[in-house]
């Protein structure tokens, strides 16, 4: 059971040492994709963490974060740009899908919060449903950078897919009123016909062929204050099955959130039947220049 699953820090470099082969379970033998246990073993005993989810004596799923500042404005003291930056997260396949990286990272807002650090930042796919179900809708993350190709176009390493590193930039605003009403259920996750029946449009709706979402050939001019957009349930999958419509699919996406990101930010985050198919999408809400993502 989930609830038998202990969250705990690790300090030592014995104790870290598993948190190398657990890597190597998601990241493979490429030695740039593993954290060495002498990194991590710094990492945790100077302001940063390791945080594993123990099943008795194993360990079954590490989240590795670090202190940074942001480089945007670099002239700032550091103090004013300070982030928790969360950096890797592993889940063993068999214990996937239970809860486990929900638990980690709500540890990870623990921590976050007794440094005095309002922000947690990471990146992902934009095209990976389960990450953006996590990252936007279960934990309140917000979303308003998108990168192309952050990460290069080399394979190695595991940070690239077919050529491509396109990324979300997300920032979890810890102490936020949006965060903290999610985390403890006060807040009801809003359903796709709650959006709709506001005024908020699909721009991309899908078609179908072979079973498979295909892109929408001409989306929908942004003409509204939320706008939805919507990407495959299992992109993964779907690379495995068609690599051409996968391709398809990054082209697109990335054309959607470079037309929208800057007007637009990233808020939330649905996936619910809707006309007879399983579905996802993400909200996008018009950016008002007054707004503060750590107070709203």
């Amino acid at each position: 059971m989930a609830d038998s699953i202990e969250i705990r820090l690790l300090y030592t470099l014995n104790e870290l040492k598993p948190a190398v082969e657990l890597q190597r379970v998601y990241w493979g033998e490429d030695v740039e994709s593993v954290i060495p246990a002498h990194m991590l073993f710094s990492l945790a005993n100077y302001g940063g963490h390791v945080l594993a989810a123990m099943d008795g004596d194993k360990m079954v799923g590490v989240l590795v974060g670090f202190l940074g500042t942001s480089m945007d404005e670099p002239e700032r003291p550091a103090m004013a740009n300070l982030q928790l930056v969360s950096k890797r997260m592993v889940i063993l396949p068999e214990y996937r899908n239970r809860g486990l990286a929900y638990r980690l990272k709500v540890a990870q807002r623990e921590m976050a919060i007794k440094q005095g650090v309002r922000l947690v930042t990471w990146t992902f796919d934009p095209l990976l449903a389960p990450n953006a179900h996590l990252n936007i809708r279960k934990l309140g993350a917000i979303c308003q950078e998108f990168r192309e190709n952050y990460y290069g176009t080399e394979s190695s390493g595991g940070l690239a897919t077919m050529g491509y590193s396109d990324r979300l930039f997300v920032e979890w605003w810890v102490t936020n009123r949006r965060v903290k009403e999610r985390i403890e259920g006060n807040r009801g996750n809003l359903e796709l016909i709650r959006f709709l029946e506001g005024g908020a449009v699909i721009l991309n709706p899908t078609g179908v062929s072979q079973q498979w979402p295909t892109p929408c050939v001409t989306p929908l001019a942004p003409a509204s204050a939320v706008v939805l957009v919507e990407i495959p349930t299992n992109f993964p999958a779907l690379m495995d099955a068609d690599a051409r419509l996968a391709e398809q699919w990054r082209v697109h996406i990335r054309g959607m959130f470079r037309l929208l990101i800057g007007s637009y930010m990233v808020t939330d985050f649905v996936r619910e039947t809707y006309e007879g198919r399983d579905r996802c999408f993400y909200v996008l809400t018009y950016r008002s220049p007054q707004f503060d993502p750590g107070l709203n």
